[in-house]
């Protein structure tokens, strides 16, 4: 067995993590949740009204329908220019070195250019029309989306699930057009390759009535965990969200600067007896009645989660966004909660250092995450050509070979399964299969991923592994049937919903009224008995002056 992907240095990300931890340390809470991913306070500015966003979506469904096989009438004298806007960090660039080759069954793959010059090449050879590629990237969903309500300008960007619900929400983003989905197209890679297992998710779930397959592309995926030292602490330890408040670790375990990460865990913890409880596991309906109680914004829960992550933030080493990964490898926590893919970037550094780290999902539920690409309006603005060429762009990093590319490249999992292509499914041998002369060995199921049935077992796909991975990088990358099953999606906040908890987010990062120590509370008490006598004598005052 030969694993390796391709990332940022644990040098390049110490420098990051301690320009980000020297920020975190000046300053008021305030100045520091301000500059996190977490704030998501303005992203509801221009938000348009229901029936403007409705309007929206119907011309946008007019301009997709039109751009339906506009392959067969490209004017091979056009030169297209597709500006694309995707995380930092996050496609193939190339420049892979010698001894980087994928060596698969089906011939080799190695990454000799960007995956975007190699786009341009291919959309002329294929098309006969040359595109020119404006890349930029952005940092966080609320970055892209204050870049654009600011007003730049791309054809395809590639959010989170909660943010393209928001913009398709907003009637800002073009519907795929019925070519797309067209599988007798040779070069329709996508809907030809994509996971059947998460395909399905993006057809059963809606946003004003229509399937977000409708409109977005899966990309990356994976599902959030914790990052642990085994050595210091449990399996059993770990398997829960109440590790974040485990007195045990008091000031050993990190947790994501993130409104909707921290607000999963604590519904986790905070509902723990109901979500493990039998009943509710053997419910039929248990995943539909799991994404309503880690969706649950009733005031009543807010409340409740404030009180518990003020006690959470009293007992983690920090609130981070990049530095976690660097606190696990020079072990100066014991856990950290993280998503899958960063899990495995940070397992994949402690090997090169010969220090062993493993990956739990929590007991009572864990947060499934996606990217997608979509289409804006503002970019597309119904040219038919620039839509071709976004949709040969989706197709093109979905070609199973690409998709393999990316996977090395960055570390995350691919939408994509391959199809009839066997090429994933023997990369993922690659990356985990058991050396013949192996002994602790397991039959891993990945069948849910390739064929979309969570119950059922499919030979084909079952990847005998060292018993060790489950833990590890296989078990965060294609987590087991047991633990894809305890996942669920978080929906986007509407924007009532997204004060309310902005609100609560600004009172646990801020203030902390446990925190308030007895002169504080000495001074709360004198300024509100000196208001009360204020009043008093201004009534008194009334009064008098009444009577005479």
């Amino acid at each position: 067995m030969y694993r390796r992907f391709r990332g940022r240095s644990l040098a390049a990300l110490l420098v990051a993590c301690t320009a980000g931890a020297s920020a975190a340390a000046a300053g008021p809470a305030l100045g520091v949740y301000a500059a996190t991913e977490s704030a998501a306070i303005d992203t509801t500015a221009a938000t348009p009204d229901d029936a403007a966003a409705d309007d929206a979506r119907t011309d946008n469904t007019a301009a997709g329908d039109a751009a339906g096989n506009s392959t067969a009438t490209a004017d091979p004298e056009q030169e297209v220019t597709l500006r694309i806007c995707n995380w930092e960090e996050y496609i193939d660039e190339g420049d892979w070195g010698e001894d980087e080759v994928i060596d698969l069954p089906e011939g080799d793959i190695f990454g000799e250019n960007s995956l975007i010059e190699d786009f341009e090449t291919w959309y002329e050879e294929t098309y006969g029309v040359k595109v020119n590629v404006e890349y930029s990237t952005f940092g966080t969903n609320e970055d892209l989306y204050n870049m654009l309500t600011l007003g730049d300008t791309y054809d395809l960007v590639c959010p989170s699930e909660y943010m393209f619900m928001k913009l398709i929400s907003e009637g800002e983003v073009v519907p795929l057009s019925d070519h797309f989905f067209d599988k007798s197209d040779e070069y329709n890679y996508y809907v030809k390759g994509v996971s059947p297992y998460l395909e399905n998710i993006f057809e059963s779930h809606t946003i004003d009535g229509e399937p977000w397959s409708r409109y977005a592309a899966g990309y990356m995926w994976g599902v959030t965990g914790i990052v642990y030292n085994p050595e210091l602490m449990t399996r059993e330890e770990a398997s829960t969200w109440a590790v974040l408040t485990n007195p045990d670790f008091n000031k050993r375990v990190t947790i994501k600067d993130s409104v909707r990460e921290c607000y999963f865990a604590a519904i986790g913890a905070l509902e723990h007896d109901k979500l493990t409880s039998d009943a509710f596991l053997q419910d039929a309906a248990y995943k539909e009645k799991l994404e309503e109680v880690f969706n649950d914004t009733s005031p009543e829960m807010i409340a409740r989660v404030q009180d518990w992550l003020q006690q959470m933030k009293d007992n983690v080493y920090s609130f981070e966004v990049d530095s976690g990964k660097s606190d696990m490898v020079t072990g100066k926590v014991a856990a950290n909660y993280q998503w899958s893919g960063d899990a495995v970037y940070t397992m994949d550094q402690a090997d090169e250092d010969d220090f062993r780290l493993d990956f739990a999902i929590s007991e009572e539920g864990a947060n499934i995450y996606f990217d997608g690409w979509v289409m804006l309006k503002r970019g597309i603005n119904g040219d038919a050509a620039k839509q071709q060429a976004a949709e040969a762009f989706l197709n093109f990093i979905s070609r199973p070979d690409n998709a393999i590319r990316n996977m090395y490249y960055i570390g995350y999992t691919s939408f994509i399964s391959g199809g009839e292509d066997p090429r994933i499914l023997d990369y993922l041998d690659w990356n985990y299969g058991a050396e013949e002369d192996e002994e602790d060995t397991v039959d891993y199921d990945v069948a849910y991923f390739f064929t979309g049935d969570e119950t059922g077992s499919d030979p084909d796909y079952v990847l005998r592994a060292p018993a060790e991975q489950t833990m590890r990088q296989l078990g965060a990358q294609y987590p087991s049937t047991e633990d894809i099953r305890r996942t669920s999606i978080m929906q986007y906040f509407t924007p009532e919903e997204n004060t309310a908890i902005n609100n609560m987010w600004v009172n646990v990062r801020c203030y902390n009224i446990m925190h308030l120590p007895w002169w504080g509370w000495c001074l709360v008490a004198a300024g509100v008995a000196g208001v009360i006598w204020l009043i008093a004598g201004r009534i008194r005052y009334v009064r008098r002056h009444r009577e005479d």
